[in-house]
């Protein structure tokens, strides 16, 4: 029987571990010039730095959304943009590399990517439900994994899983 919680099926992320599947990131990417890159915030702000670096895209832009939850925080409710890209640099998204951590449920892309249609989607870690949303991603999950970045994090003891010290 396992006595954990979902959340404790967990996926840890170094700074190291980001930064190196975020340069893998980009070298799937390499194969196109892209006029700019949308960061989907917040999570997608590290990642899109380091695929800017890698590349050598200077425009760089963000966009905020916001996912609410219905009763019990259980039902999927209403998705709204909070800050939305320059709109003369997005058109319709073509040659927009949009790019954000992980892509769990996929609601947040698909409102995205009815914003910007032709442009091109992607994230370091995919989970099965929200993988259709993006073209380009590094490392599949199982969807009951909680990944720990290293910006959710601090730095502390922590008990061994078993035993005692």
């Amino acid at each position: 029987m396992n006595d954990r919680l979902p959340h404790e099926k967990g996926f840890h992320i170094s700074w190291d571990q980001i930064h190196r599947d975020s340069r893998a990131l980009a070298w799937r990417l390499e194969d196109r010039q892209w006029r700019a890159i949308l960061a989907i915030t917040r999570g997608g702000l590290v990642p899109a730095m380091i695929v800017a670096r890698e590349l050598d895209v200077r425009t760089i832009d963000t966009i905020s959304v916001k996912s609410y939850r219905g009763k019990g925080g259980q039902e999927q409710g209403a998705v709204e943009v909070l800050k939305a890209p320059d709109p003369s640099v997005m058109q319709d998204g073509d040659g927009i590399l949009v790019v954000d951590d992980l892509v769990d449920s996929g609601r947040t892309l698909e409102h995205v990517r009815s914003m910007y249609p032709k442009a091109h989607f992607a994230t370091v870690y995919a989970k099965p439900k929200g993988r259709p949303m993006v073209q380009t991603y590094v490392t599949e999950v199982s969807q009951d994994t909680w990944i720990f970045f290293p910006w959710d994090m601090a730095l502390q003891y922590v008990q061994p899983y078993r035993g005692e010290d």
